[in-house]
């Protein structure tokens, strides 16, 4: 295949899963600037391997898995220096669903999830992963992947189920 013919292919894959992509990069940081800078180099990576993926098929498991790897070493990096994260900032762009209330009081509270119940609950809701998906992706069993759907999710009804009543009562 011509270089032209695999960049059409790669420029067409990217324009189609774009959005999905940027939102799920947001789903797990809570941060749109973030999001894009993951969503770059996943994009950037998947260039390099393109050939070799495009031959063997699985560019949507390699891209969410960069995604992954990528947000979690930069968590890693930002704990070491110990930095301090700032709390969700509102933003015009893409939504997941919903009003921007909404969207800014789920995201929120995917961020208060732990790390491992956020991944899933993003794989499993946002990215619409299968189990088994989701078990392969992260390297987990496929029922450590439904306990943490059903914890993960279960917290979130709790979380959002909070936020509903405070602003009730104000």
């Amino acid at each position: 295949m011509k270089s032209a013919d695999r960049d059409a292919a790669y420029v067409e894959f990217v324009v189609s899963r774009q959005t999905r992509l940027r939102r799920a990069a947001y789903a797990m940081c809570g941060d749109w600037y973030r999001a894009d800078d993951l969503l770059q180099t996943a994009l950037t990576k998947l260039y390099v391997a393109w050939p070799r993926l495009e031959r063997e098929g699985g560019e949507d498991a390699y891209v969410r898995k960069i995604l992954l790897s990528s947000h979690l070493d930069h968590v890693k990096r930002a704990s070491s220096r110990r930095e301090v994260v700032s709390e969700v900032v509102d933003s015009p762009h893409a939504s997941l669903t919903g009003a921007a209330d909404d969207r800014d009081e789920l995201i929120a509270a995917l961020q208060r999830l732990p790390e491992m119940q956020r991944k899933v609950v993003v794989l499993r809701q946002v990215l619409d992963l299968s189990v088994e998906q989701t078990a392969a992706e992260l390297g987990i069993a496929t029922g450590t992947v439904k306990s943490h759907h059903s914890r993960g999710v279960a917290r979130l009804h709790e979380l959002l189920t909070e936020t509903l009543a405070q602003e009730e009562r104000r």
